[in-house]
């Protein structure tokens, strides 16, 4: 009577976390989902036998083969808001707790000191706390609580959608959590461990979000398909473009012949003519700037996207020259950009995505300075024994040190999200973490911002 319910939930556990990793396929949120439902399920398919057995020899054994999975419980929880979050630079927290589940669970195949023995209640035999449990409990309420801010501190940089995914997955999880209450029978008090309907009610929160609101689709596929859909046309535009930066100079010049011998009734003013004949290098460009948009998303839904095969050696003077040139200014932007060579290195990388990666940091500088009369954005070229490395320092409006620990945050932003996504920074990062290098932001609101892109020597 006692083992059918965690019988149950074991299996529901186990059948839906492959269900996810099937229909899904397996991408980081979904393989953390399934650690969590792998997890789970062994801790309670264990119990379920356990509440049936009779011999106390018996007994403490899966009590001792059902607490090693539970001290792995905690930080697989950890690691599924983390993925979920997609908060990656929070992964150095994950590891940490894995190793201290693994010293616990070390410990406990060793010695008495996280459990000790067993008791005999009146639905069967359970686990008794040992010196040690308190650490994995304490394990348990830091990860639980710090997992949950940071899906509340991401619930406030998305939107709507993403947010009420979130707001669905936090709130099964708090409710996952509450299975801790079970931790009291590990210390004395009889009650029958109510923990399995919390985690029930919480795979069925889960199981929501999944369903309705796709809490753990692969964005890989749906980017690949779009990326598929998009090429063909721009491919077609750029033809189109070059057609007609091969013909448009000469039906210019017959347009002028004809308006200097008066066969014209309402000519063209020479505004007008001039942007006319600019209009296939700017459509170009924007191709060009459509194809980069699509492979920084590929870039970053995609861990193979950016293959090491592919690298070659260059000059750093030369990308930095190349996405100086390749920048769409308005106006007399260009001006105000400046490049300062302290020493040019070389660099093992992939030269199209550097240059967009040094694109999107001086779009992002040209913006920090609209409005400003005296604007200024200087490149910074060094190679010294500090290692190789380039700055970006613009005096614009700064960044606020609240805002700062997140810009690298997968679809943040303090911009109009109707023209920018939020993925410029992330991609920069992703791209420079792909080389081995990386990139750190430091700023003062109001006075400058400083990106300092780091490179293998």
């Amino acid at each position: 009577m006692y083992s059918i319910l965690p019988a149950i939930v074991a299996f529901l556990f186990l059948f839906f976390g492959l269900y996810v990793a099937h229909s899904k396929g397996l991408n980081r949120v979904t393989a953390a989902f399934l650690i969590l439902c792998i997890t789970t399920f062994f801790w309670q398919f264990v119990w379920a036998i356990l509440f049936q057995v009779e011999n106390e020899k018996l007994a403490q054994n899966l009590i001792d083969l059902g607490w090693l999975l539970i001290l792995f419980l905690p930080t697989s929880l950890f690691h599924f808001l983390v993925e979920l979050t997609g908060q990656q630079h929070h992964k150095r927290k994950v590891y940490a707790s894995y190793i201290f589940s693994i010293f616990l669970a070390a410990t406990h195949v060793t010695t008495d000191l996280v459990i000790n023995g067993n008791y005999h209640y009146f639905w069967g035999f359970y686990p008794k706390a040992g010196i040690f449990h308190i650490l994995h409990v304490l394990q348990t309420a830091t990860v639980v609580v710090y997992g949950l801010y940071l899906a509340y501190q991401k619930q406030k940089l998305v939107q709507a959608g993403e947010k009420t995914k979130l707001q669905y997955c936090s709130v099964a999880l708090l409710i996952f959590s509450l299975s801790a209450v079970d931790y009291l029978c590990n210390y004395g008090v009889e009650f029958y461990p109510p923990g399995v309907v919390f985690i029930a009610v919480g795979l069925g929160l889960i199981a929501l979000a999944t369903v309705r609101y796709h809490a753990m689709d692969d964005s890989r596929m749906l980017v690949a398909s779009i990326a598929h859909e998009m090429r063909t046309p721009l491919a077609s535009l750029k033809l189109q473009s070059r057609m007609l930066t091969d013909y448009l100079p000469e039906l210019i010049l017959g347009y002028n012949q004809a308006r200097d011998s008066g066969l014209l009734r309402q000519p063209m003013n020479e505004q007008t003519l001039t942007h006319l004949g600019r209009t296939a290098k700017i459509l170009e460009r924007e191709v060009v700037q459509a194809n980069h948009a699509i492979d920084m998303l590929m870039a970053l839904t995609t861990s193979h996207y950016l293959n090491e095969k592919d690298f070659k050696h260059f000059s750093m003077k030369e990308c930095v020259e190349l996405a100086v040139s390749r920048v769409p200014y308005k106006n007399d932007a260009e001006k105000i950009v400046s490049v300062d060579v302290k020493s040019d290195f070389v660099v093992l990388a992939s030269n199209e995505f550097l240059t967009f990666v040094l694109i999107n940091l001086i779009k992002n500088s040209l913006d920090a300075l609209r409005g400003k009369e005296r604007g200024s954005i200087k490149i910074t070229i060094i190679a010294d024994a500090e290692g190789n490395r380039l700055e970006f320092l613009d005096n614009g409006i700064g960044i606020d040190e609240k805002i700062l620990p997140h810009i690298f945050d997968r679809f943040f932003t303090t911009k109009d999200r109707g023209n920018n996504s939020g993925v410029g920074l992330t991609f920069c990062r992703k791209v420079m973490e792909s080389f081995g290098g990386n990139i750190t932001c430091e700023s003062k609101l109001g006075e400058y911002t400083l990106f300092t892109l780091t490179f293998k020597k």
